[in-house]
């Protein structure tokens, strides 16, 4: 269990800049053989970065609510020379049973999880049907389950990654242990959100506590700020808070904002570059590897400390673990089946 902090290490630097693709991340690089799941792939930066894993040879499940959704993707990257096999396969990340029958049904080595799908600041709390609030069920106790279905399976392909795409709304909240779904405390979209993503960096630290043995690495990041459909709950001030909306109600994308293309290029670099073999427990912005804020200082290009605290991240595992083996669907109130479907980005 390495427990070097952040601080004390030297941080990982690589060769590309926040504006580089996931295809010149992977140039040169052959993942023939390789074998790749991800979530939310069939749109946005899910389905960049299956274009950026299939062209550079790897096999790539697009795991999704609709797999009708990733037909295009699979038909366009079918007629690339040389890219490996696109398939898409049904979950539901705020479904327990959808979890473990996609796990189930995943036969042999995985090379690759790549934990994408995710939903923002829904405006009002939403329950699963085990009372759970969604979006730290679908954004990271859904991944939670599916990992730990996989386990076996990461083990067995000898060296393998997990990627948890987090966001800089970490910076909102830590994990509130005493309340995590919003029970007692008035319920805030942008901290859930902010919760939901702290987990994802508390994930990846947790992992590399615990299967680095099992040759399973873990990385978290931020991929930056990106226009896909995860902005869909957002109110029309709040996209002009962004700067995203003009008065005319028009989409622009302001100049610091990346192309779908290069926002998943951080997640492609932890999946499958080779310059993060061995790698685990740490989180990353821009291609870079990044510190954690502290004090007062201003937080821009930083991750929360307690995003990446090795305490936390225990027991961050432990209360996922016992969540998921007590789960009992019950009257949620206002839960997923009674609401409009949730799509991944």
């Amino acid at each position: 269990m390495d427990r070097t902090t952040h601080r004390t290490r030297e941080r990982l630097t690589t060769p590309f800049g926040p504006r580089a693709t996931g295809a010149e991340i992977l140039d040169g690089v052959d993942l023939t053989g390789r074998r790749m799941i991800v979530t939310g792939g069939a749109s946005g930066l899910g389905s960049e970065t299956v274009r950026a894993l299939a062209r550079a040879g790897a096999e790539v499940t697009v795991a999704t609510r609709d797999p009708a959704q990733a037909g295009a993707l699979i038909d366009e990257l079918a007629a690339v020379p040389g890219a490996g096999e696109v398939r898409a396969a049904a979950i539901d990340l705020a479904g327990l049973k959808s979890v473990a029958a996609f796990a189930d049904a995943w036969r042999g080595p995985l090379d690759a999880l790549v934990a994408n799908a995710g939903i923002m600041a829904l405006p009002a709390r939403r329950l699963t049907s085990y009372g759970w609030e969604m979006q730290l069920a679908t954004n990271y106790l859904g991944h939670f389950a599916l990992a730990d279905g996989l386990h076996g399976n990461l083990k067995a392909a000898g060296s393998s990654r997990i990627v948890l795409v987090g966001s800089g709304a970490n910076l909102y909240s830590p994990f509130v242990f005493d309340d995590p779904h919003f029970e007692r405390r008035p319920y805030d979209p942008w901290s859930a959100y902010g919760q939901s993503k702290t987990a994802m960096g508390l994930h990846a630290v947790g992992v590399a506590q615990r299967w680095g043995e099992d040759g399973i690495t873990a990385n978290a990041l931020n991929p930056g700020f990106i226009l896909t459909k995860l902005q869909r709950h957002l109110s029309d001030d709040e996209m002009r808070g962004f700067g995203v909306l003009d008065e005319a109600g028009d989409l622009v994308q302001p100049p610091h904002y990346k192309t779908p293309a290069q926002g998943a290029a951080t997640s492609v670099l932890l999946a499958a570059s080779p310059l993060l073999d061995g790698i685990s427990g740490r989180y990353f912005e821009d291609n870079q590897e990044i510190r954690p804020a502290t004090g007062d200082e201003e937080p821009n290009g930083a991750v929360a400390a307690h995003a990446l605290d090795p305490e936390a991240a225990d027991r961050l595992w432990t209360f996922a673990t016992n969540a998921i083996e007590t789960a009992v669907p019950r009257n949620a109130g206002r839960s997923s089946a009674s609401s409009p479907a949730i799509r991944e980005r």
